[in-house]
Protein backbone atom coordinates (compact mmCIF):
# COMPACT_ATOMS: atom_id res chain seq x y z
CA UNK A 1 0.00 0.00 0.00
CA UNK A 2 3.03 2.89 0.99
CA UNK A 3 4.79 1.70 -2.25
CA UNK A 4 1.68 1.91 -4.34
CA UNK A 5 0.31 4.92 -3.24
CA UNK A 6 3.64 7.07 -3.35
CA UNK A 7 3.58 6.05 -7.52
CA UNK A 8 -0.14 5.80 -8.42
CA UNK A 9 -0.85 9.52 -7.37
CA UNK A 10 1.57 10.38 -10.47
CA UNK A 11 -1.19 9.24 -12.97
CA UNK A 12 -3.75 10.88 -11.13
CA UNK A 13 -2.14 14.69 -10.94
CA UNK A 14 -4.05 15.51 -14.12
CA UNK A 15 -7.28 14.66 -12.93
CA UNK A 16 -6.81 15.67 -9.71
CA UNK A 17 -5.68 19.76 -11.19
CA UNK A 18 -8.83 19.55 -13.52
CA UNK A 19 -11.17 18.65 -10.72
CA UNK A 20 -9.51 21.02 -7.66
CA UNK A 21 -9.22 24.02 -10.29
CA UNK A 22 -5.24 24.44 -9.88
CA UNK A 23 -1.93 24.86 -11.47
CA UNK A 24 0.37 22.04 -12.01
CA UNK A 25 2.88 23.77 -9.86
CA UNK A 26 0.57 23.14 -6.99
CA UNK A 27 -0.79 19.60 -7.89
CA UNK A 28 2.91 18.46 -7.60
CA UNK A 29 2.44 19.05 -3.54
CA UNK A 30 0.07 15.95 -3.44
CA UNK A 31 3.04 13.83 -4.25
CA UNK A 32 5.84 16.22 -2.56
CA UNK A 33 3.53 16.28 0.34
CA UNK A 34 3.69 12.42 0.86
CA UNK A 35 7.28 12.31 -0.35
CA UNK A 36 8.90 14.26 2.50
CA UNK A 37 7.35 12.52 5.41
CA UNK A 38 8.59 9.23 4.10
CA UNK A 39 11.99 10.59 3.93
CA UNK A 40 12.37 12.98 6.95
CA UNK A 41 10.57 10.40 9.47
CA UNK A 42 12.08 7.32 8.64
CA UNK A 43 14.95 7.29 11.08
CA UNK A 44 12.94 9.04 13.76
CA UNK A 45 10.09 6.15 13.05
CA UNK A 46 12.85 3.37 13.24
CA UNK A 47 14.35 4.60 16.65
CA UNK A 48 10.70 4.69 18.21
CA UNK A 49 10.23 1.09 17.01
CA UNK A 50 13.07 -0.14 19.11
CA UNK A 51 10.71 0.69 21.71
CA UNK A 52 7.37 -0.25 20.87
CA UNK A 53 5.70 -3.36 20.67
CA UNK A 54 5.30 -4.56 17.39
CA UNK A 55 1.43 -5.70 17.40
CA UNK A 56 0.67 -2.02 19.22
CA UNK A 57 2.86 -0.19 16.22
CA UNK A 58 1.50 -2.24 13.43
CA UNK A 59 -2.14 -1.66 14.59
CA UNK A 60 -1.38 2.21 14.99
CA UNK A 61 0.37 2.60 11.60
CA UNK A 62 -1.81 0.86 9.60
CA UNK A 63 -5.18 2.62 11.16
CA UNK A 64 -3.13 5.41 10.50
CA UNK A 65 -2.52 5.31 6.94
CA UNK A 66 -6.11 4.16 6.16
CA UNK A 67 -7.85 6.92 7.92
CA UNK A 68 -5.33 9.34 6.01
CA UNK A 69 -6.15 7.62 2.65
CA UNK A 70 -9.83 8.29 3.60
CA UNK A 71 -9.01 11.87 3.77
CA UNK A 72 -7.56 12.13 0.41
CA UNK A 73 -10.48 10.74 -1.29
CA UNK A 74 -13.01 13.23 0.38
CA UNK A 75 -10.08 16.45 -0.10
CA UNK A 76 -12.33 19.46 -1.44
CA UNK A 77 -9.68 21.46 -1.62
CA UNK A 78 -5.88 21.42 -2.43
CA UNK A 79 -4.81 22.44 1.58
CA UNK A 80 -7.07 19.84 2.52
CA UNK A 81 -5.33 17.19 0.09
CA UNK A 82 -1.82 18.22 0.79
CA UNK A 83 -2.33 18.00 4.59
CA UNK A 84 -3.90 14.45 4.00
CA UNK A 85 -1.18 13.40 2.25
CA UNK A 86 1.88 14.64 4.81
CA UNK A 87 -0.25 12.82 7.27
CA UNK A 88 -0.16 9.42 5.18
CA UNK A 89 2.85 9.89 3.91
CA UNK A 90 3.86 9.91 8.34
CA UNK A 91 2.25 7.05 8.74
CA UNK A 92 3.93 5.32 5.51
CA UNK A 93 7.07 6.30 6.21
CA UNK A 94 6.75 3.61 9.99
CA UNK A 95 5.18 1.07 7.38
CA UNK A 96 7.60 1.33 5.08
CA UNK A 97 9.98 0.40 8.49
CA UNK A 98 8.04 -1.80 10.25
CA UNK A 99 8.21 -4.01 7.57
CA UNK A 100 11.08 -5.20 7.49
CA UNK A 101 11.25 -5.27 11.55
CA UNK A 102 8.52 -7.46 11.24
CA UNK A 103 9.91 -9.68 8.21
CA UNK A 104 13.15 -10.16 10.59
CA UNK A 105 11.41 -11.12 14.17
CA UNK A 106 8.90 -13.58 12.33
CA UNK A 107 11.01 -16.06 11.53
CA UNK A 108 13.70 -18.19 12.20
CA UNK A 109 17.35 -16.68 11.28
CA UNK A 110 17.56 -19.59 8.81
CA UNK A 111 14.76 -18.20 6.43
CA UNK A 112 15.10 -14.93 6.40
CA UNK A 113 16.66 -14.33 3.32
CA UNK A 114 13.05 -15.67 1.85
CA UNK A 115 11.75 -13.54 4.51
CA UNK A 116 13.36 -10.33 3.08
CA UNK A 117 12.74 -11.51 -0.36
CA UNK A 118 9.31 -12.23 -0.65
CA UNK A 119 8.54 -8.92 1.19
CA UNK A 120 10.70 -6.74 -1.11
CA UNK A 121 9.35 -8.06 -4.32
CA UNK A 122 5.72 -7.00 -3.00
CA UNK A 123 7.22 -3.60 -1.93
CA UNK A 124 8.37 -3.44 -5.42
CA UNK A 125 5.83 -4.37 -7.51
CA UNK A 126 3.59 -2.58 -5.46
CA UNK A 127 5.36 0.75 -6.91
CA UNK A 128 5.67 -0.68 -10.57
CA UNK A 129 1.94 -1.78 -10.45
CA UNK A 130 0.69 2.12 -9.04
CA UNK A 131 0.71 3.71 -12.15
CA UNK A 132 -1.25 0.46 -13.85
CA UNK A 133 -3.38 -0.48 -11.10
CA UNK A 134 -4.04 4.32 -10.50
CA UNK A 135 -5.17 4.29 -14.16
CA UNK A 136 -7.69 1.88 -14.42
CA UNK A 137 -9.32 2.90 -10.73
CA UNK A 138 -9.37 6.41 -11.99
CA UNK A 139 -11.29 5.51 -15.51
CA UNK A 140 -13.81 2.96 -13.97
CA UNK A 141 -14.16 5.16 -10.51
CA UNK A 142 -12.45 8.09 -10.10
CA UNK A 143 -9.09 9.45 -8.44
CA UNK A 144 -10.24 8.63 -4.61
CA UNK A 145 -10.39 5.29 -5.15
CA UNK A 146 -6.98 5.04 -5.17
CA UNK A 147 -6.59 5.83 -1.91
CA UNK A 148 -10.19 4.42 -0.47
CA UNK A 149 -8.82 1.12 -1.53
CA UNK A 150 -6.57 1.10 1.12
CA UNK A 151 -8.96 0.76 3.88
CA UNK A 152 -10.51 -3.09 3.36
CA UNK A 153 -6.73 -3.51 2.76
CA UNK A 154 -5.67 -1.70 6.13
CA UNK A 155 -8.48 -3.95 8.24
CA UNK A 156 -7.35 -7.69 6.97
CA UNK A 157 -3.55 -6.40 7.32
CA UNK A 158 -4.89 -5.23 10.64
CA UNK A 159 -6.38 -8.31 11.41
CA UNK A 160 -4.08 -11.00 10.78
CA UNK A 161 -1.39 -8.79 12.81
CA UNK A 162 -3.84 -8.91 15.85
CA UNK A 163 -3.87 -12.58 15.13
CA UNK A 164 -0.19 -13.53 14.76
CA UNK A 165 1.33 -11.37 16.84
CA UNK A 166 2.00 -11.37 20.67
CA UNK A 167 0.16 -8.61 22.52
CA UNK A 168 1.60 -5.38 23.08
CA UNK A 169 1.63 -2.33 25.82
CA UNK A 170 0.29 0.77 25.31
CA UNK A 171 1.49 2.71 22.51
CA UNK A 172 4.78 4.80 23.23
CA UNK A 173 4.36 8.33 22.29
CA UNK A 174 7.32 10.22 20.65
CA UNK A 175 8.64 13.02 22.66
CA UNK A 176 10.03 16.35 22.02
CA UNK A 177 12.98 15.01 21.27
CA UNK A 178 12.13 12.78 18.63
CA UNK A 179 9.93 15.64 17.03
CA UNK A 180 13.02 18.43 16.68
CA UNK A 181 15.05 14.98 15.20
CA UNK A 182 12.05 15.03 12.86
CA UNK A 183 12.17 18.77 12.03
CA UNK A 184 15.79 18.80 11.65
CA UNK A 185 15.94 15.74 9.29
CA UNK A 186 12.71 17.10 7.44
CA UNK A 187 14.01 20.20 6.79
CA UNK A 188 17.05 18.83 5.51
CA UNK A 189 15.00 17.01 3.19
CA UNK A 190 13.29 19.87 1.73
CA UNK A 191 16.78 21.71 0.47
CA UNK A 192 17.94 18.54 -0.69
CA UNK A 193 14.78 17.62 -2.95
CA UNK A 194 14.51 20.94 -3.93
CA UNK A 195 18.04 21.35 -4.95
CA UNK A 196 17.42 18.04 -6.69
CA UNK A 197 14.73 19.34 -8.66
CA UNK A 198 16.18 22.48 -9.93
CA UNK A 199 19.71 20.56 -10.46
CA UNK A 200 18.94 20.04 -14.12
CA UNK A 201 17.88 23.13 -14.42
CA UNK A 202 20.76 26.67 -16.01
CA UNK A 203 22.40 27.86 -13.07
CA UNK A 204 24.24 26.81 -9.94
CA UNK A 205 21.32 27.91 -7.26
CA UNK A 206 20.61 24.37 -6.80
CA UNK A 207 24.04 24.05 -5.03
CA UNK A 208 23.31 26.64 -2.19
CA UNK A 209 19.72 24.62 -1.54
CA UNK A 210 22.15 21.64 -1.17
CA UNK A 211 24.62 23.42 0.90
CA UNK A 212 21.65 24.51 3.31
CA UNK A 213 21.15 21.11 4.29
CA UNK A 214 24.21 20.93 5.98
CA UNK A 215 23.83 22.59 9.29
CA UNK A 216 20.47 20.56 9.42
CA UNK A 217 22.46 17.47 9.81
CA UNK A 218 24.70 18.72 12.22
CA UNK A 219 22.48 20.01 14.10
CA UNK A 220 21.18 16.48 14.19
CA UNK A 221 24.23 15.32 14.75
CA UNK A 222 24.91 16.70 17.92
CA UNK A 223 21.29 14.97 19.05
CA UNK A 224 21.33 11.92 21.62
CA UNK A 225 19.27 10.36 19.54
CA UNK A 226 21.63 10.36 16.39
CA UNK A 227 24.34 8.24 18.38
CA UNK A 228 22.78 4.66 17.55
CA UNK A 229 22.52 5.43 14.14
CA UNK A 230 25.90 6.57 13.87
CA UNK A 231 27.40 4.13 15.96
CA UNK A 232 25.67 1.63 13.83
CA UNK A 233 26.64 2.58 10.13
CA UNK A 234 30.01 2.94 11.37
CA UNK A 235 29.89 -1.00 11.55
CA UNK A 236 31.15 -2.22 8.19
CA UNK A 237 29.22 -5.26 7.71
CA UNK A 238 26.35 -2.93 8.26
CA UNK A 239 27.01 -0.28 6.68
CA UNK A 240 27.99 -2.10 3.06
CA UNK A 241 25.28 -3.38 2.07
CA UNK A 242 23.58 -0.23 2.99
CA UNK A 243 26.37 1.57 0.20
CA UNK A 244 25.38 -1.02 -2.22
CA UNK A 245 21.62 -0.59 -2.18
CA UNK A 246 22.00 3.25 -2.22
CA UNK A 247 23.87 2.85 -5.07
CA UNK A 248 21.69 -0.37 -6.98
CA UNK A 249 18.67 1.40 -6.43
CA UNK A 250 19.99 5.37 -8.01
CA UNK A 251 21.19 3.15 -10.89
CA UNK A 252 18.21 1.14 -11.53
CA UNK A 253 15.81 4.52 -10.92
CA UNK A 254 17.60 6.72 -13.16
CA UNK A 255 17.62 4.04 -16.31
CA UNK A 256 14.47 3.45 -15.73
CA UNK A 257 13.15 7.33 -15.72
CA UNK A 258 15.27 7.57 -19.46
CA UNK A 259 13.78 4.59 -21.07
CA UNK A 260 10.15 5.47 -21.58
CA UNK A 261 11.61 9.04 -22.52
CA UNK A 262 13.67 7.25 -25.44
CA UNK A 263 11.17 4.46 -26.36
CA UNK A 264 8.32 7.26 -27.18
CA UNK A 265 10.79 10.53 -28.04
CA UNK A 266 13.51 8.56 -29.97
CA UNK A 267 12.25 4.91 -31.43
CA UNK A 268 8.52 6.31 -31.66
CA UNK A 269 6.59 3.64 -29.38
CA UNK A 270 3.08 3.85 -28.54
CA UNK A 271 2.88 4.54 -24.51
CA UNK A 272 1.20 1.03 -24.50
CA UNK A 273 4.40 -0.84 -25.81
CA UNK A 274 6.18 0.88 -23.67
CA UNK A 275 4.34 0.34 -20.74
CA UNK A 276 4.71 -3.76 -21.86
CA UNK A 277 8.37 -3.16 -22.38
CA UNK A 278 8.79 -1.40 -19.16
CA UNK A 279 6.83 -4.35 -17.03
CA UNK A 280 10.42 -6.98 -18.27
CA UNK A 281 12.03 -5.53 -15.44
CA UNK A 282 9.30 -6.32 -12.36
CA UNK A 283 8.67 -9.70 -13.80
CA UNK A 284 12.23 -11.05 -13.91
CA UNK A 285 12.52 -9.21 -10.61
CA UNK A 286 9.92 -11.32 -9.06
CA UNK A 287 10.67 -14.36 -10.71
CA UNK A 288 14.51 -13.89 -9.73
CA UNK A 289 13.53 -12.75 -6.11
CA UNK A 290 11.82 -16.00 -5.32
CA UNK A 291 15.02 -17.88 -5.91
CA UNK A 292 17.22 -15.84 -4.76
CA UNK A 293 15.77 -16.31 -0.63
CA UNK A 294 16.03 -19.76 -1.03
CA UNK A 295 19.59 -19.14 -2.16
CA UNK A 296 20.44 -16.96 0.48
CA UNK A 297 19.33 -18.68 3.43
CA UNK A 298 20.97 -22.35 1.91
CA UNK A 299 24.01 -21.01 0.41
CA UNK A 300 25.48 -17.17 1.12
CA UNK A 301 23.54 -14.17 0.93
CA UNK A 302 26.71 -11.87 0.34
CA UNK A 303 27.29 -14.09 -2.79
CA UNK A 304 23.88 -14.20 -3.84
CA UNK A 305 23.25 -10.76 -3.80
CA UNK A 306 26.94 -9.91 -5.26
CA UNK A 307 25.70 -11.63 -8.50
CA UNK A 308 22.51 -9.34 -8.37
CA UNK A 309 24.86 -6.76 -8.88
CA UNK A 310 27.06 -7.71 -11.54
CA UNK A 311 23.73 -9.15 -13.39
CA UNK A 312 22.04 -5.23 -12.87
CA UNK A 313 25.47 -4.23 -14.18
CA UNK A 314 25.14 -6.55 -17.28
CA UNK A 315 21.80 -4.96 -18.21
CA UNK A 316 22.46 -1.60 -18.01
CA UNK A 317 25.83 -1.70 -20.04
CA UNK A 318 23.84 -3.60 -22.66
CA UNK A 319 21.29 -0.82 -22.93
CA UNK A 320 23.88 2.26 -23.40
CA UNK A 321 24.23 1.74 -27.08
CA UNK A 322 20.62 2.32 -27.42
CA UNK A 323 20.16 2.57 -30.98
CA UNK A 324 18.22 4.47 -33.06
CA UNK A 325 16.48 1.48 -34.69
CA UNK A 326 15.75 -0.52 -31.73
CA UNK A 327 12.24 -1.35 -30.49
CA UNK A 328 10.43 -2.63 -27.58
CA UNK A 329 11.44 -6.19 -27.61
CA UNK A 330 15.35 -4.66 -27.78
CA UNK A 331 15.12 -3.14 -24.70
CA UNK A 332 12.51 -5.59 -23.00
CA UNK A 333 15.04 -8.04 -23.21
CA UNK A 334 17.72 -6.08 -21.57
CA UNK A 335 15.29 -5.13 -19.11
CA UNK A 336 14.85 -8.09 -17.90
CA UNK A 337 18.55 -8.86 -17.61
CA UNK A 338 18.66 -5.67 -15.04
CA UNK A 339 15.33 -7.00 -13.17
CA UNK A 340 17.17 -10.71 -12.99
CA UNK A 341 19.79 -9.04 -10.94
CA UNK A 342 18.02 -6.83 -9.30
CA UNK A 343 15.93 -9.97 -7.86
CA UNK A 344 18.56 -11.57 -6.76
CA UNK A 345 20.02 -8.17 -5.24
CA UNK A 346 17.13 -7.19 -2.92
CA UNK A 347 16.43 -9.49 -0.14
CA UNK A 348 20.14 -10.82 0.42
CA UNK A 349 21.34 -7.45 0.67
CA UNK A 350 18.78 -6.69 3.19
CA UNK A 351 19.26 -10.06 5.46
CA UNK A 352 22.81 -9.21 5.40
CA UNK A 353 22.28 -5.87 6.97
CA UNK A 354 19.50 -7.08 9.42
CA UNK A 355 21.47 -10.41 10.12
CA UNK A 356 24.75 -7.80 11.68
CA UNK A 357 22.42 -5.35 13.69
CA UNK A 358 22.21 -5.96 17.31
CA UNK A 359 18.53 -7.17 18.26
CA UNK A 360 17.70 -3.90 19.97
CA UNK A 361 18.53 -1.77 17.05
CA UNK A 362 16.76 -3.51 14.60
CA UNK A 363 14.28 -0.82 14.28
CA UNK A 364 16.93 1.43 13.66
CA UNK A 365 18.04 -0.51 10.71
CA UNK A 366 14.92 -1.39 9.13
CA UNK A 367 14.67 2.65 9.04
CA UNK A 368 17.99 3.35 7.49
CA UNK A 369 17.31 0.40 4.85
CA UNK A 370 14.23 1.94 4.33
CA UNK A 371 15.78 5.65 3.89
CA UNK A 372 18.34 4.33 1.43
CA UNK A 373 15.69 2.94 -0.62
CA UNK A 374 14.07 6.38 -0.58
CA UNK A 375 17.01 8.15 -1.36
CA UNK A 376 17.77 6.12 -4.14
CA UNK A 377 14.64 6.70 -5.62
CA UNK A 378 14.61 10.43 -5.40
CA UNK A 379 18.41 10.44 -6.51
CA UNK A 380 18.52 8.05 -9.58
CA UNK A 381 15.99 10.49 -11.83
CA UNK A 382 17.55 13.61 -10.52
CA UNK A 383 20.97 12.15 -11.63
CA UNK A 384 19.42 11.04 -15.04
CA UNK A 385 17.82 14.49 -16.29
CA UNK A 386 20.84 16.66 -15.04
CA UNK A 387 23.53 14.20 -17.10
CA UNK A 388 20.35 14.19 -19.95
CA UNK A 389 20.34 18.30 -19.70
CA UNK A 390 24.08 18.31 -20.22
CA UNK A 391 23.25 16.58 -23.56
CA UNK A 392 20.81 18.79 -24.59
CA UNK A 393 18.28 15.89 -23.98
CA UNK A 394 19.03 14.67 -26.77
CA UNK A 395 20.08 10.66 -27.45
CA UNK A 396 23.43 11.21 -26.66
CA UNK A 397 22.67 12.71 -23.32
CA UNK A 398 20.38 9.50 -22.63
CA UNK A 399 23.33 7.11 -23.55
CA UNK A 400 25.42 9.21 -20.63
CA UNK A 401 22.72 8.97 -18.17
CA UNK A 402 22.84 5.18 -18.99
CA UNK A 403 26.69 4.86 -18.65
CA UNK A 404 26.16 6.78 -15.22
CA UNK A 405 23.37 4.15 -14.03
CA UNK A 406 25.70 1.24 -14.93
CA UNK A 407 28.79 3.16 -12.92
CA UNK A 408 26.44 3.05 -9.92
CA UNK A 409 25.49 -0.38 -10.59
CA UNK A 410 29.31 -1.33 -10.77
CA UNK A 411 29.74 0.99 -7.19
CA UNK A 412 27.16 -1.76 -5.78
CA UNK A 413 29.26 -4.29 -6.38
CA UNK A 414 32.54 -2.90 -4.96
CA UNK A 415 30.70 -2.20 -1.86
CA UNK A 416 29.22 -5.85 -1.30
CA UNK A 417 33.53 -6.82 -1.90
CA UNK A 418 34.34 -4.08 0.87
CA UNK A 419 31.77 -6.05 2.97
CA UNK A 420 34.54 -9.21 3.08
CA UNK A 421 36.46 -8.02 6.20
CA UNK A 422 35.39 -9.60 8.84
CA UNK A 423 37.24 -7.73 11.40
CA UNK A 424 34.82 -5.12 12.20
CA UNK A 425 31.84 -5.74 13.87
CA UNK A 426 28.23 -4.08 14.21
CA UNK A 427 27.87 -2.44 18.09
CA UNK A 428 27.35 -4.80 20.87
CA UNK A 429 23.70 -5.73 21.74
CA UNK A 430 22.26 -3.79 24.76
CA UNK A 431 19.36 -2.98 25.94
CA UNK A 432 20.39 0.67 27.68
CA UNK A 433 18.39 3.35 26.38
CA UNK A 434 15.32 1.18 25.24
CA UNK A 435 13.83 -2.09 24.70
CA UNK A 436 14.62 -5.38 23.32
CA UNK A 437 11.77 -5.72 20.24
CA UNK A 438 9.51 -8.18 21.37
CA UNK A 439 10.03 -12.22 19.71
CA UNK A 440 6.82 -13.74 18.59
Amino acid sequence: MAQLDATAINVALPTIQRDLGIGPGLAQWAVLGYALPLIALTVPSGRWLDGAAARTALVLSISGFGCASILVGLAPDIAWLIAARAVQGTFGAVLLTLISLLATIAVRDEARGRAMSLVLILGSLGGMSGPVLGGLLIEALGWPWIFYLNVPVSVLVIAIGVAQLPPGGRPRLPDRAWALEAGLLGAAAVAVMLALSLAAGEGAGWIVLAVVAVPFMLMWRRLPGSRPVIDLLRAQRVAAPHLALLAEMTAVMAALFVIPFYLQGVAAVLPTQTGLAMLAFPTAMMLTGLAAGILADRWDARRVAQIGTVTVTIGLVLIIPMGTGWGPADLAWRLAVAGAGAGLFAGPNQAMAMTNTPRHLLGTAAATTSLARQLGVALGPALATCVWSFGGYGLQGMRIAVVLAAAMAAASMLALTWYRNPADRPPAASTKGGRRCPNP
